[in-house]
């Protein structure tokens, strides 16, 4: 069980580095070997739930590997496959990671409506007293939901949740039994979100200054993820009116996107890339659309 503990936690840490199309076969592997030793085995009742327990926490990160590589059929399946593990081991705070980061995807792929009741569903599910990074961030996606649902009442929805993860996230102390996988789960994170609700919802001016603090302290050795928020202040700068400054910070996650296998960072540059070319004029606007094409 320890050595299955490691290997779950280590496809977690290498997912810091390496984009979904890198890991999608190791963590498919791991997901079916770890089914296969419950199934198969003969097994306590406790050692049962610890299994099942593990099962969820592979599907989480298999499932976010493989929406990572635009696998989005395939992340469903597993995700829902973990949820009903999570469900039988009565974690409910595993079962509310396993539905947000399903309710996530759906937010993402034109399922906004179930996106936003599935988010809401993940929340309630964990229940007020879950663990205070757990409930930070699942208001975190309850907050990305509704911002990607469109309108003023979801946009509303959308900065409450935000609040109510920071004050989550601000409860959280050295007593708190957080779960191990929410070791990435920090303020710098909650103003990452925050910054891409105030893009989304072309608030420029709110976003670009959290962007450029975040970004300047952030770990640039995950490049996906420091490519992926560079691109919100990418759109940012666009939306300010500042298309010479969008250009410069879209070369740089153009370069930095180039040998990463994330779908998610392709399609982030495709949404930059249509957000200049109303800038075609632009001399660095031009250059950057000519490189592209």
């Amino acid at each position: 069980m320890d050595d299955l503990k490691q290997r779950v936690h280590g496809l977690r840490l290498a997912d810091d580095f390496l984009a979904g199309g890198d890991l999608m076969r190791p963590a498919l592997r791991e997901f079916r070997k770890a089914i296969r030793m419950f199934r198969e085995t003969s097994h306590s009742h406790l050692t049962g739930r610890q299994l099942l327990i593990q099962i969820g926490e592979l599907a989480q990160i298999a499932g976010w590997i493989a929406s990572d590589a635009g696998q989005h059929a395939e992340a469903e399946r597993i995700y829902r496959l973990g949820l009903s593990a999570a469900t039988q081991a009565e974690d409910r705070t595993l079962a509310g990671n396993l539905a947000g980061s399903l309710a996530y995807q759906l937010s993402n792929t034109g399922r906004e409506a179930e996106g936003i009741t599935l988010a809401r569903a993940a929340l309630d599910g964990a229940g007020q007293n879950a663990p205070p990074k757990a409930r930070a961030l699942y208001l975190d996606r309850v907050a990305w939901a509704h911002t990607k649902g469109g309108g003023p009442e979801n946009a509303q929805a959308a900065m409450r949740a935000l609040g109510e993860a920071s004050e989550a996230l601000s409860a959280d102390s050295e007593e708190a039994e957080d779960p191990a996988y929410l070791y990435w789960v920090d303020a710098g994170e909650l103003q990452i979100m925050e910054a891409r609700v105030f893009t989304e919802l072309r608030r420029p001016l709110r976003a670009v200054p959290i962007l450029r603090e975040v970004l300047g302290r952030y770990n640039q050795t995950h490049t996906r993820e420091f490519a992926l928020y560079l691109s919100w202040l990418a759109v940012a700068y666009a939306d300010a009116n500042e298309p010479e400054e969008s250009a410069a910070v879209a070369e740089r996650v153009i370069s930095l996107s180039a040998d990463v296998a994330s779908e998610r960072t392709a399609e982030r540059v495709r949404v930059i890339l249509a957000r200049l070319a109303e800038y075609a004029d632009v001399p660095e606007v031009r250059a950057v659309l000519n490189s592209a094409a």
